[in-house]
Order: C-alpha cells, then structure tokens, then sequence
C-alpha cells in the first residue's frame, strides 16, 4: 500500500506567499496606523510634548490607569487559575453552563457591563446599598474601576489556562507522589512551573486589555479628575474640545508604555518556558 508523505511546509501555498499575505496585513492593520500616530506626534515640539505629560491630571491619570490594570491583572492571574483548574479538571453539574458563561464578558458590549456593574455597586444598587452600611463604596472609586477591569479581562486568564491545564501529564504528579512530595510539594514543583506560561500570557493578555479599557470604567468610576479619570477617558475628553495635539500625545505615550510592558513581558515569559521544558525533561 502505497503510503503518502505530507512536507509540513507545504501544507499552505508557498512561503513566500504566505509570509507575503502576513506582513501585508500586520502592516495595513496594525503598524500603518501606529506609525500615523507617531508621526503626527513629530509635528509636536519636544517642550509642548512634556509640557503635556507633565500636567498634573496627566501624571495622576496615567498611574492610576496603569495601578489598577496591573491590580486587576493580579485578581485574575489569581482566581483565573482556579477556575480553569475547576473546569478542567472536575467535573460536576451545571460545568457546561460555567463554562459558557466565562465567555459572557466576550459577548457582552462594555458600556452594557458598565452600566450593569454600576447598577449593582452604586451606593442605591443592589450590594452597594449593603456595603454602604458597611462604610464600604465601590462605584466611583478606584475599587470600583478594578472591579470593571477584572470584569473584562477575567476570560483572558482562563481560556488561556484551560488548555495548557488540560495537557498536564498525571504522570507527572503521580511520580511526585511516589518521591514523597505533598500536594503542595507538587503544585510548586510539577504544576506551576509546567502552566506558568500560559498564566504569564493570560494575565498579559488581561493587562493590555485592562490598560484601554473605555466603556465599562466610563459608568462605574465617575470620571473625577484626580481621583477616578482614567487615560483614555481624557484621550476621548481632547478630542472632544478640538486638542488633536494633546490626545495624540497621550496615545502616543500610552502605547509607548505599553508596548514596553508587553515586549518586557514576552521576554521573562520566554525565558520561564525554556525553563520549564528543560526542567520537564
């Protein structure tokens, strides 16, 4: 019988092409309007371009935008893990229903889970009203904003999670309970380190989500200069007096922060998987 032999680079037309079709649209999609974005920020002076970053509701705009993604990204990294760990590996009735409502935050428009979340936190919604007996307010503050931000980038953590989860080896954690090692023994030693990427890049992918965020914050935090306004809450704001000069500024720096965290990011995630299989080996 004659058997047939597929060459794994032949599969799509040519690499040429390919890599052709891919460039062209990273190009068009992605890097064409960034590099609109920077060279209009050419058109700035240097001394106008700090002038504006220098601003104090500018500064106190940027640290909170970037505090409470990176706080939200935590939550997540956290609670993601256990419920992709729940998901995947039990199963009890009701999982599929879970399941999908993980992917709600997907689905859902952020001004609707916004207005939703205010609804429910608001110091006269259905919780807020109980925790403002407490002395405790959510709705606009940054508690509140955090709230929103786990809110959408939670699905981030767990779809990413669940199938590297799902691709653990019993084997694995069966020849550390044979050496003696504890469940917490093999959770440090077998199971996070084999997951720790795919956590680093849910969490990640959570972060640069949380960090342009718009619609689902707008409601819940009030918009208080100083306190609860975020970054591109004051990019929409310059746009709308007619400062195309400030808001480019803004974005521009925004997305120079950002692409410094995620290639940081992508970097230490790359070192922790070649870690990771070696130690595997």
């Amino acid at each position: 019988m004659k058997r047939f032999r597929f060459n794994r680079f032949g599969l799509l037309p040519g690499f040429g092409l390919t890599l052709g079709i891919t460039l062209s649209f990273l190009g068009l999609l992605v890097l064409l309007p960034f590099t609109a974005l920077t060279l209009r920020t050419l058109q700035i002076s240097p001394e106008k371009f700090w002038e504006i970053l220098a601003s104090p509701r500018i500064t106190s705009s940027f640290r909170l935008t970037f505090l409470t993604a990176l706080v939200a990204a935590f939550i997540n990294a956290a609670f993601g893990f256990l419920v992709a760990w729940t998901l995947t590996r039990y199963s009890f009735p009701g999982r599929r229903v879970v399941d999908a409502v993980i992917d709600l935050p997907f689905a859902l428009p952020t001004a609707v889970s916004g207005i939703a979340l205010t609804a429910l936190y608001a110091p006269n919604g259905w919780l807020g009203h109980f925790l403002a007996k407490l002395g405790i307010q959510v709705a606009y503050t940054p508690a509140g904003i955090v709230l929103a931000l786990v809110f959408i980038g939670f699905p981030f953590v767990v779809r990413t999670l669940q199938p590297a989860i799902a691709d653990l080896e019993d084997e694995y954690e069966e020849a550390a309970a044979s050496l003696g090692a504890n469940r917490w023994q093999t959770f440090i030693r077998v199971i996070f380190p084999a997951v720790l990427p795919a956590l680093l890049t849910g969490t990640t992918m959570a972060f640069a989500r949380a960090l342009g965020e718009y619609g689902s914050i707008v409601f819940i935090s009030g918009n208080m200069p100083y306190r609860t306004e975020i970054l591109p809450l004051l990019i929409i704001t310059r746009l709308e007096q007619f400062d195309y000069a400030g808001a480019t500024v803004l974005a521009v720096a925004m997305l120079a922060a950002s692409f410094t965290l995620l290639v940081i990011t992508n970097l230490i995630q790359g070192r922790i998987t070649r870690y990771a299989q070696e130690s595997m080996k």
